[in-house]
């Protein structure tokens, strides 16, 4: 059987619904977009440089990309082992471990560029 094709268009939109999706049903995609929300706008408040503004994008976008696959993963999981298998239990781990561990990138890609403005600002009082 020869995989159905999909127009440049629909694979855009299967991607947003995905996005989307994971946006409603997943509270720790809330999470990081408030947070996300929060350093763009300190970002912004405190006029970071270019390259500062490029390193929290790439941060905030490895976070998402990951949660975004760790939901992915859950889901197939879930639906090839309804009960609970160590290498099911294994997988989701190892996906959350992605998520875990791109957060701790931006954690302190957020340090290292709102140490000085926020030293400077708090000092300026």
């Amino acid at each position: 059987m020869k995989p159905a094709r999909y127009s440049l268009r629909a694979s855009f939109r299967y991607a947003l619904e995905g996005i989307l999706q994971t946006i409603r049903t997943e509270t720790h995609m809330k999470i990081h977009l408030a947070a996300a929300a929060i350093v763009f706008l300190a970002a912004a408040l405190l006029n970071v440089g270019t390259v500062q503004w490029l390193f929290l994008v790439l941060a905030v976008s490895l976070v998402m990309a990951a949660e975004l696959l760790n939901t992915a993963v859950e889901a197939v999981v879930d639906l090839v082992s309804p009960e609970a298998h160590p290498l099911a239990k294994r997988a989701k781990d190892a996906a959350a471990g992605a998520v875990l561990v791109t957060a701790g990138f931006a954690v302190v890609t957020g340090c290292i560029i709102f140490y000085v403005p926020v030293t400077d600002w708090l000092s300026s009082w």
